[in-house]
This record gives structure tokens, sequence and C-alpha cells, in this order.
């Protein structure tokens, strides 16, 4: 029985692609898992989330409540990801710009960005200063600040 159990735990930690978008009680029902090997398995796929979404917040340099709400939504496998492209001073290099076409595109750039981190940070329900930093922090990094 302990060899069973043991195989069935050391099975559990080799994630196949298929299963890596699903959420840990999804993990759980579709492996068919009850007793011990369901409450062991829970607890080390819900640390190993978590341990995935900090990393998230810290490489998106998320403080505070920002970076709080952002950890909760993304353990409970909720849509976390911001818009992300190349950053409006990168596109005006690309596009060679220069005096007022660069001034002109990086606000029309930057109004656009704040536009859609706002929206962004409506869909993840943020509030208050949550909403702000995060806003920011989305806004500066589509700018390339």
């Amino acid at each position: 029985m302990i060899r069973v159990l043991l195989g069935v735990l050391l099975s559990l930690y080799v994630a196949d692609a298929s299963a890596a978008d699903l959420s840990c009680a999804s993990q759980t029902e579709e492996k068919k898992l009850v007793g011990a090997a369901k409450t062991s398995f829970m607890q080390k796929c819900e640390r190993d989330a978590k341990t995935a979404c900090e990393t998230a917040a810290k490489e998106k340099k998320l403080a505070g409540a920002a970076r709080t709400s952002f950890v909760d939504k993304c353990v409970k496998g909720g849509p976390i990801d911001q818009p992300q492209s190349a950053s409006c001073a990168s596109q005006a290099e690309e596009k060679k710009l220069v005096g007022a076409a660069k001034t002109s595109f990086m606000q029309k750039c930057e109004h656009d960005a704040k536009t859609a981190c706002e929206t962004a940070a409506g869909e993840k329900k943020l509030a208050g200063a949550a909403k702000t930093s995060f806003t920011d922090k989305c806004v500066k990094e589509a700018v390339g600040e």
C-alpha cells in the first residue's frame, strides 16, 4: 500500500503539458485522487502555484496591495496577465522617430497604454491603491521607463 501511495505521489510531481494550465482541484479530479494522496497533492500544488505567482509578481515589480491582489488572483487561476507588447520607446526607436514626431508618438502610445492598463485593472476588479499601483507600473512598463 505504501509503495502504491508513493508511486502515485511521485507520478504527480511530473506534470505533463496538458495539465500545466489546470487548477489544482481540477487536476485532482482528472487524476481521481482521494484521501491522503489528494490532500498531499493539493498542498504541494497550491504551494507551487503560490511560489510561481509570487515570482511573477516580483518580475512585474508589483508591491503592496497590487502584489497581494495579483498573487491571490493568480493562485486562484484567474486572468492575470497585463497587455504585453514592445515598449513605446522601443517602437519609436524601431521607427527611427525623432523630434516632434517622436514626442507625438510617445504621448499617443502612453495614452493608449494607460487605457489598456486601466481596462486590465478593471477586469481584475482592482480598486483604490491597488488599482493605482497596478496602473502606474503597467504604464511604466508599456512606455519603457
